[in-house]
């Protein structure tokens, strides 16, 4: 038994390592950065005394801060809302990568990403120009909300070049110049590149293990059982989100572990064709689907057992 889980373990290293070079070989790092405006501030230890008078307490044991503008004015809340848009977008078209800030896209991603983030910049850069112009009627409203923990100095004279949003692409890989200047010194780079990139891989495997293992918990739970004698509420979104995470996996699975991709592969078949409304229309296809589901659930549990050394983790149900 012992010899078999260390052939499986030396395969699953083996692949893990080519994934690695093929990630190295066919990804680029990329880092977004964004400047943004705090619409909160800290009291000052003053002001945290009178607050902390008011309850009896010790002014040094509080936490407490001012709400500096309103972030449900819709001027504010549209700014707000692009940031999680790119957000969002880098994060469905990238992978982990274990450096702060950074993370990997496909190279002939590249182009398309630069553009995207572009047009962002320019949403944005045309959203806090109207903000801007809500800007003093914003601070008035502060000032009457905050009474005398209103402070003029927490605001800037005005918006623009407050928010921004920057991305580049940094090198990750070990610097040219270091195999003339000192070879040895130029392996050992590589070999840390090469361990930050396997480590990548795993940490992606992960991502994509929690992803389809929390989006299969929620079909199998919205679809077995009922609620006070009905069947559960299911949304469009309880399947949209799954074949969003199928092509997501397509596009950017590197290999690695031929088990997920698998089981990504079983449930994808399983909902293939499927619309929402059929779901709910049909009391035995939400049964047979549900059924189905619940072995790809079982199986991603056998995973874990499968796979100590990968750190794999289930988040709670």
């Amino acid at each position: 038994m012992s010899t078999v889980l260390e052939n499986n373990n030396d395969t699953q290293h083996i692949q893990t390592q080519l994934a690695a070079r093929r990630m190295r070989a066919t990804m680029a790092a990329i880092k977004v950065v964004f400047t943004w405006l705090g619409t909160t501030k800290t009291l000052s230890t003053d002001q945290k005394i009178v607050a902390a008078d008011v309850f009896g307490a010790d002014g040094a044991s509080i936490s407490a801060s001012k709400r500096l503008l309103d972030p449900k004015h819709p001027a504010l809340a549209a700014v707000t809302k692009i940031k999680g848009r790119v957000t969002k977008f880098w994060k469905d078209n990238s992978l982990p990568f274990p450096e702060g800030g950074i993370r990997l896209i496909r190279h002939d991603q590249i182009a398309e990403f630069d553009e995207t983030l572009n047009r962002f910049r320019s949403e944005l850069d045309g959203a806090v120009v109207e903000l801007e112009r809500h800007y003093d009627e914003m601070r008035s409203a502060a000032r009457e909300r905050l009474g005398s923990l209103f402070n003029p100095s927490d605001y800037p004279t005005t918006l623009i070049g407050a928010f921004g949003i920057e991305h580049s692409f940094p090198a990750v890989e070990a610097p040219e110049y270091l195999r003339q200047l000192n070879p040895e010194v130029y392996r050992q780079e590589c070999d840390r590149v090469q361990a930050r990139f396997t480590q990548a891989v795993e940490q992606a495997e992960q991502m994509f293990f929690e992803q389809l293992a929390g989006l299969v918990d929620h079909l199998v739970e919205r679809m077995s059982g009922t609620e006070d004698g009905k069947p559960k509420t299911f949304r469009d979104t309880t399947v949209d989100n799954l074949n969003e995470f199928f092509a997501r996996f397509r596009q950017l699975n590197i290999g690695g572990n031929t088990e997920l991709e698998e089981l990504v592969e079983r449930a994808e078949s399983i909902v293939s064709g499927v619309e929402p409304q059929h779901l709910r229309d049909n009391a035995s296809l939400r049964q047979h689907i549900a059924t189905q589901m619940s072995t790809v659930q079982a199986n991603l549990d056998g995973l874990l057992v499968d796979r100590p050394r990968r750190n794999i983790q289930r988040r709670p149900r």
